[in-house]
C-alpha cells in the first residue's frame, strides 16, 4: 500500500489527539498498518498541540518538513505555522475560525488576517479545503465536535484509504455515548463540506 502521512495541528482542547487516535483505530480495524504519534506543547494554556497518523510501510512516526501527504488544521495560525511540513502535492484542510493565542487577547499581539493565511496555504499547497469548522459544531449543538468535523472533512476529502462506514463505526464504539448524535452529524457536514 502506498504510505500516507497526515499531520493534525491545533491548540490545547481542541481534540486533535483523539481525532488522529480515532483515525488510527479506523485505519488498524481495516489491517492498514499504523502508527499514531503526539506531541504535547502546552496543551492545558492553549499551546501548539501536533499528532500525525502514518498509513503504510514506515519505519518512523515522525513526519519531516515536505514530507505530509495531508495537513489537517484546527486553527488558522497553526495551520500557517506547520506549512513547512507540506509540499506542492499536500492537502490542506484547515478550519477557518481563529482561537487568538494568549499574547493576542492581552493586546500583546496581532492576529494575523486568516485571508492572509490562507492565500499563503494557497500558495504551497495542491489543494486546499478551507471550513468554518466551529460554526459546523456548533450547529450541531455541540461545540466540543470541532474534531469530528474535520475528521469528516478529511474523509470526504478522498485522500485517503479511509472510508466513512470505517470511521463511523469507530465513532459508535470509540466516543461518549452521549455526544455520538451530534459527532456523528458534525462528521457528515465535514464530509459534505469537502467535496
Amino acid at each position: 500500500m502506498e504510505t500516507k502521512r497526515m499531520v493534525f495541528i491545533g491548540v490545547g482542547g481542541q481534540g486533535n489527539l483523539l481525532a488522529s487516535r480515532l483515525l488510527g483505530e479506523a485505519a488498524l480495524s481495516m489491517g492498514i498498518p499504523t502508527v499514531v504519534s503526539e506531541i504535547h506543547g502546552m496543551a492545558q494554556r492553549g499551546g501548539i498541540v501536533e499528532s500525525a497518523v502514518l498509513l503504510g510501510d514506515v519505519t518512523s512516526p515522525i513526519v519531516s518538513n515536505a514530507e505530509a501527504d495531508v495537513l489537517i488544521g484546527f486553527e488558522p495560525l497553526e495551520t500557517l505555522r506547520a506549512l513547512g511540513k507540506c509540499n506542492k502535492d499536500t492537502v490542506v484542510i484547515t478550519n477557518i475560525r481563529p482561537l487568538p493565542p494568549f499574547t493576542v487577547a492581552i493586546g500583546q499581539g496581532a492576529y494575523p488576517p486568516v485571508e492572509e493565511s490562507l492565500r499563503l496555504i494557497r500558495n504551497k499547497a495542491r489543494r486546499v479545503i478551507a471550513l468554518d469548522g466551529i460554526a459546523i459544531a456548533e450547529s450541531v449543538g455541540n461545540p466540543l465536535s470541532l474534531n469530528m468535523v474535520m475528521l469528516g472533512a478529511l474523509i470526504g476529502s478522498k485522500t485517503i484509504p479511509v472510508g466513512a462506514d470505517q470511521m463511523k463505526k469507530v465513532l459508535e464504539t470509540s466516543t461518549k455515548k452521549a455526544f455520538l448524535e451530534s459527532n456523528l452529524k458534525a462528521f457528515d457536514i465535514g464530509m459534505e463540506k469537502a467535496n
